[in-house]
């Protein structure tokens, strides 16, 4: 598989032109797994490619089981890595056991207090709101785990469904309960007015983050900033186009050796274009900006004001300085707002 990115690098090595990288993110699957030469062989292939901004946010995404103090010793010391984003999800053992985690909640914790240790001052946590068995006190106590460490940033994620996953087919049984929609509103609400008490800005409808301390990373697909990914199930993005690659590993390898990328792609239409802006715009505390709504075309823009007029009226979203913002209540409610706003080719 390493040699297989490796080759896809040297194949990609276009796909950016000559933009500089603000960003190198590893993440999707479990990159934790990787010993520092293996990561040192795939940073090299970048820097042979691509030019890499100076202050360039470089973060690995991390399960607690694989982090030890050596390992993180060796990260720091050994590899350009500056940021790591570990998925937590809980600090609580019942949680972690009914989500069929391999790590402990004294690894959840403890992992923190050795990337600080180890010298990583960029930290991100995720966590999971709306799990089963979990009250709005277990949540709490989850969050300040969080607070109570100074986490300079916070990816908080309500638990979902999905039908054909196991837990669809649990729920669908009877043999686990649904989520219960009031406790997640409840502790996502607990959620907002708490970071806001301990300094944290609400930046984008599930990150949160002390003041410049947001993902450089997440903020330029929400700017929509190009970006080429790596690997199967890789998507990259160039402004114009959207491109996956196919997901089976077998499959990816072999056309990567035979000197091909494996994806698929579209062309996004002006429509899609503007509902992309407005689905990640209105996710940010930055908003929708008018004006480029309106750059985008008479008969778009004159669809989203007709559209927006409703959520101004009942409160859930409100404009000030060119800007359309999701309130507070509007937060809850920000995908069928969205959907809403869509234009419809």
């Amino acid at each position: 598989m390493i040699g297989a990115l490796l080759l896809e690098l040297d194949l990609q090595k276009d796909y950016l032109a000559d933009k500089e990288l603000g960003s190198v993110y590893f993440g999707g699957g479990t990159p934790s797994l990787l010993e520092t030469g293996e990561l040192l062989r795939i940073f090299e292939k970048i820097q042979a490619h691509f030019s890499i901004a100076p202050d360039a946010e470089i973060t690995l995404e991390a399960n607690p089981d694989d982090l030890t103090a050596e390992k993180l010793g060796e990260w720091r010391q050994y590899t350009p890595l500056n940021r790591l984003s570990i998925g937590i999800q809980s600090f609580r053992e019942a949680d972690l056991r009914w989500m069929n985690r391999a790590h402990t909640a004294q690894q959840a914790a403890g992992c923190l207090d050795l990337a600080v240790a180890a010298g990583f001052a960029d930290l991100s946590v995720d966590l999971i709101y709306g799990l089963p068995g979990a009250t709005d006190a277990d949540w709490a106590q989850n969050l300040e785990k969080v607070f109570e460490r100074r986490i300079p940033h916070l990816s908080c994620y309500c638990l979902t469904v999905e039908p054909g996953t196991a837990l669809g087919t649990f729920v669908r049984k009877g043999r686990e309960k649904p989520v219960d929609e009031e406790a997640a509103s409840r502790q996502f609400e607990y959620l907002v007015d708490l970071a806001a008490d301990k300094g944290y800005e609400h930046y984008e409808i599930s990150n949160f983050a002390l003041p410049g301390r947001h993902a450089r990373h997440n903020s330029s697909y929400w700017f929509g900033a190009p970006y080429l990914g790596i690997g199967p199930s890789a998507h990259s993005y160039d402004g114009k186009s959207r491109q996956w690659n196919i997901a089976n590993n077998a499959l990816y390898i072999k056309a990567i050796e035979a000197g091909q990328v494996p994806f698929e792609q579209e062309l996004l239409t002006s429509g899609q274009q503007y509902n992309e802006y407005v689905m990640t715009a209105l996710r940010t505390m930055w908003g929708a900006d008018e004006q480029k709504i309106r750059e985008m075309g008479a008969p778009m823009a004159g669809h989203f004001l007709r559209a927006v007029e409703p959520y101004l009226k009942n409160g859930t979203v409100v404009y000030a300085s060119g800007h359309y913002r999701l309130s507070k209540a509007g937060k809850l409610l920000a995908d069928g707002i969205a959907a809403d706003l869509f234009w419809v080719d």
